[in-house]
């Protein structure tokens, strides 16, 4: 008998799984959405939104609980911590969303888009915005205002 089994294994060991949803939830935070297979979104999902209800409640121990489970990644628990949790600010679940793609050309395996409900703004994002209108603005040499 298999008692205390639970959740989703994707055909991997304990460790193995452990090692990939947390790298697939740190891809989440750094780039906003990940493109991969339905069973993996749907295992990745219950991890994110929990590290999203801790980043909110943005205390110390908060800090290192999130820490712990992004294996000590100072930079992507800065960045959750900073931007992410802040934008979800007004929502109290549903921080995620899944949308379907077409199946993959190898073995058709149903893949989805995984990403935030709302649009997460990176500074690095807007840094490089600015840096393109200035540059057209020197190009051109005249702005897009009407």
């Amino acid at each position: 008998m298999r008692k205390k089994v639970f959740g989703r294994h994707l055909s991997r060991g304990r460790k193995a799984r452990e090692a990939l949803l947390r790298s697939l939830v740190k891809a989440l935070i750094v780039n906003g959405k990940i493109t991969t297979t339905k069973a993996k979104a749907k295992a990745t999902v219950p991890l994110a939104e929990g590290l999203i209800s801790d980043a909110k409640k943005n205390d110390i121990s908060a800090q290192r609980r999130v820490a712990s489970k992004l294996g000590n990644d100072r930079r992507v628990t800065k960045i959750l911590f900073t931007q992410v949790a802040p934008a979800l600010s007004g929502k109290t679940s549903g921080f995620t969303r899944i949308t379907l793609l077409a199946p993959r050309k190898g073995d058709s395996a149903e893949m989805v888009i995984l990403s935030w409900s709302e649009e997460i703004i990176h500074p690095e994002d807007k840094k490089a915005k600015k840096e393109e209108k200035t540059a057209k603005v020197k190009k051109t040499g005249k702005t897009n205002k009407k």
